[in-house]
């Protein structure tokens, strides 16, 4: 419990009825042990879970020859969006402890010559389907992030992970208009996480035909839906929910009006008896991605309450019912299993950020 304190006092602000006032949500005390956990296994590079189609026995490499940049935490997405978490603390909070060292971290891994190697692994045969598109999107999340901070090294590390970042917004181009059916599971492969999270890189670079592919694809996929099964979630490794991201996606693609219509025929029960997901063993990497389920579900409540506008009764609800999902798994992020530990702390950061 002592190392996350501080992270669950600052918590405890939002959640005393100023969850939709400005301010920060962390301090830099708070930021420095977000960053710690990141710190810890971004350069970590076993245990390793490749996603790897080997071409021939010349292609049985290690993980840091086969990705230098993101080679640590596990799997590649969540070096990715480790990198991230570093990278919006940073940018949040300059004057934390552990500043100069997320710096030479990203100067070693956001170089041109890891990223080269990166582009270069992507452009092999049988990578089409590699990482995508969580992967992907948390790619652009990254390059997202850095493209808004101004700021010199920001720029330098964004202009290095450029060619990746055009490959990757190449490969969406090409693939999102073929995907025939979106995938509504509650892991890696969902299709309404990886578009916001698009969203956000499309957005903040203003590329407006990517922008309008984006929001074309949710209209097609998601615009009918009606009646969501927010009753049968979770399953059982679930770390989103189905239901609450494609939702959150759609308020950011309609207008309120219009959004409140489509929300009232697809979730006509919110919030319903949602409650927290029970997590019974931390040590168990299926099982603790439900802690995960609880950030991610935070985040998405809170999206619809701002976006339903606080004259919507269910507003109010949404945001209490976020902060007790939240409150569920802050306490547990620094928990000693790396099942956990190599990942979570990214999605109470993002959870966080859209405070």
């Amino acid at each position: 419990m002592g190392r996350v304190q501080g992270i669950l006092m600052g918590f405890a602000v939002l959640s005393a009825g100023q969850a939709q006032e400005p301010g920060p949500a962390l301090t830099n005390a708070m930021a420095d042990r977000f960053a710690g956990l990141a710190l810890s296994c971004v350069h970590r590079e076993y245990p390793n879970k490749l996603d790897h189609v080997m071409n021939g026995a010349g292609e049985v490499r290690a993980p840091r020859d086969l990705h230098p940049a993101f080679y640590g935490c596990f799997d590649w997405h969540s070096s990715v969006h480790g990198h991230w978490m570093l990278v919006r603390l940073l940018r949040d909070h300059p004057g934390m402890a552990r500043a100069a060292e997320v710096r030479a971290v990203l100067d070693e891994d956001l170089s041109p010559g890891c990223i080269a190697a990166e582009v270069a692994y992507l452009a092999q045969g049988n990578r089409r389907s590699f990482e995508r598109t969580y992967g992907w999107a948390w790619l652009l999340k990254l390059s997202a992030e850095l493209r808004a901070w101004k700021d010199p090294a920001a720029a330098r590390w964004a202009n290095a992970l450029q060619p990746l970042n055009d490959a990757l917004v190449d490969q969406f181009k090409a693939f999102l208009p073929k995907q025939t059916y979106p995938i509504r599971t509650g892991v890696h492969p969902n299709t309404a996480f990886s578009l916001e999270l698009a969203l956000d890189y499309a957005r903040t670079v203003q590329d407006v035909r990517f922008e309008a592919l984006i929001l074309d694809r949710a209209r097609d996929w998601f615009g009918r839906d009606r009646r969501g099964p927010l009753a049968w979630e979770p399953g059982g490794e679930d770390f989103l929910s189905p239901c609450l991201e494609e939702a959150a996606l759609m308020s950011r693609v309609l207008p309120r009006p219009a959004f409140r219509h489509w929300l009232d025929a697809f979730l006509p029960g919110l919030p319903g008896g949602l409650k927290p997901a029970t997590v019974s063993d931390r040590t168990d990497p299926k099982i603790v991605h439900l802690d995960g389920l609880n950030l991610s579900r935070a985040r998405a409540l809170h999206r619809l309450a701002v976006a339903l506008g606080p004259a919507d009764p269910r507003s109010a609800v949404l945001d209490r019912l976020a902060d007790r999902h939240a409150q569920a798994t802050l306490p547990h992020l620094a928990s000693g299993n790396y099942e956990g530990e190599h990942w979570l702390a990214t999605f109470a950061v993002r959870m966080l950020a859209d405070r």
